[in-house]
């Protein structure tokens, strides 16, 4: 894709940043150390709910598929509603069902293997362990961050209220959808998804490294695993926040045979769908 050599020394540079991104859950990396009350998470969560998404409703009603969405406020008090400048927005989560739905059914499978990078609290991948559930198919999603599981840390959100918490713990209420079809691992998406057979990637959500070399990395660990109609979910395609991720998957629809569709709610919160030809 581009030169051996250059891509040996891109490997070698986002390993040695990785080396040490490994260790930032020791000082809480989602946290700045404020914690707010509890009172003040749900004051956001109500205005969070309030909003209205026409954009996300006809995406719903064209594909047929709309998860439950009292499920997912639900789940979004827990793993979206944060302490943070920007806007909240997990109108992904929707998308991404709608989405993983449409899909399933289009497709003529009994397992499907969907790829995740960056868990975080695991929102997005409950929303796809829902649609598969929901679809009442066989299937895992295997998803990577080098935030560990079994580590006991504060995640701003509510859960922090009560003191540190794993990402297990926290996910306590969703342990049958975690057990059943999710598989975390440690570590950044290309180099620890080289050390497991990952079958064929029907699915793919990409939300980790926000640079052009981590998303070709990734996508290079991808390409042959996907056939014609197969879908990779690129986050953040926003040119002014994240110019490489924009970058990466235009070079990637432009020269490795994927169709490219953008989904934009705002002007700081952009989607890109492709679409294997």
């Amino acid at each position: 894709m581009y030169p051996i050599l250059q891509q040996k020394l891109d490997n070698a540079l986002v390993n040695f940043i990785y080396k040490y991104a490994n260790r930032k859950w020791y000082n809480e990396p989602l946290t700045d150390g404020r914690k707010l009350q509890e009172q003040e998470y749900l004051s956001i969560w109500e205005q969070v709910k309030r909003k209205k998404w026409p954009i996300v409703d006809e995406l719903e009603q064209k594909s047929g598929f709309a998860i439950d969405h009292d499920w997912l406020h639900e789940l979004a008090l827990t793993t979206q509603v944060v302490n943070k400048k920007s806007e909240i927005n997990y109108q992904h989560g929707r998308i991404l069902y709608s989405m993983l739905r449409k899909y399933l059914e289009n497709t003529q499978t009994d397992y499907v293997n969907i790829l995740e990078s960056g868990t975080a609290r695991g929102f997005s991948s409950l929303c796809m362990a829902k649609a598969i559930k929901d679809h009442q198919i066989a299937g895992k999603i295997v998803t990577f961050d080098v935030l560990p599981h079994n580590q006991k840390m504060y995640w701003n959100c509510i859960a922090d209220y009560s003191g540190k918490k794993t990402r297990k713990e926290l996910l306590h209420n969703y342990s049958d959808l975690c057990e059943k079809f999710i598989i975390f691992h440690q570590g950044n998406t290309y180099t620890e998804g080289k050390k497991i057979d990952l079958g064929r990637l029907h699915f793919a959500f990409l939300d980790a490294g926000h640079d052009f070399y981590h998303v070709i990395n990734e996508f290079n660990l991808i390409k042959d695993l996907q056939k014609t109609g197969d879908i990779i979910f690129f986050d953040d395609y926003n040119k002014i926040q994240f110019p490489g991720v924009v970058k990466a998957v235009d070079y990637i629809c432009e020269n490795s045979g994927y169709q490219k569709n953008i989904i934009q709610l705002s002007e700081s919160r952009l989607f890109a769908i492709a679409l294997k030809k």
